[in-house]
């Protein structure tokens, strides 16, 4: 039976990795089975923090398209055991993933934590649904984008990305928040010093 993996690790690059010196180190993953499948609690919790992902496609004459997908943290959801979904909202109107997806239904996404240097990849087979319903249970609450379609992918398989030369950013609303505690602290401990050296200046 193949490995999972073998949705990336095609006869071709198998022989660069022999060339190279990786191909048995890959070989001892794919006994084991290969990639993994299923949702497990290491995914999960990844995407309840995601808040960018890249989707890429292609179109029926095998012309590849990446495109940026973005949301409050958790967009993506977890909807069964092998599925994953998210709104898609209202953009620039082009619509090259969905054309792309009309026509070839294989997708793969890239997963990106830039605070916590990670990303994980995912293999899988994508179609859109107009249905409200289904949009309206994968829109983020109180989130200000009006969600035009939704996206679900069946996963065929996921691993772990080496997080090497992943730039470390924080998102601009967590520095706010971080900053707005120190202000905080910083106003409380000015107001308990001037009441000390009130209390000072006051003795005999």
């Amino acid at each position: 039976m193949p490995a999972s993996s073998d949705i990336a690790f095609t006869p071709t690059i198998k022989a660069i990795q022999s060339v190279r010196g990786s191909r048995d180190a890959y070989a001892r993953m794919e006994d084991r089975g290969g990639f993994r499948t299923q949702v497990d609690e290491t995914l999960a919790e990844f995407l309840t923090g995601v808040d960018t992902a890249f989707l890429a496609t292609t179109n029926a004459a095998g012309q590849p398209y990446a495109q940026h997908r973005g949301g409050p943290p958790g967009f993506i959801r977890v909807l069964g055991s092998a599925r994953i979904g998210w709104a898609d909202y209202t953009g620039n109107r082009q619509y090259i993933s969905t054309g792309n997806l009309a026509d070839n239904d294989k997708a793969f996404l890239i997963l990106m934590d830039y605070a916590r240097p990670r990303r994980i990849k995912i293999w899988g087979r994508a179609t859109t649904s107009d249905d409200p319903a289904m949009i309206a249970q994968l829109m983020p609450p109180a989130y200000r984008a009006k969600g035009e379609q939704a996206v679900v992918l069946d996963i065929a398989a996921w691993d772990v990305n080496c997080p090497q030369h992943i730039p470390q950013k924080i998102n601009a609303s967590d520095v706010s928040a971080a900053l707005a505690r120190l202000e905080t602290r910083i106003a409380e401990l000015e107001a308990e010093n001037t009441v000390l050296k009130r209390q000072k200046g006051a003795k005999p």
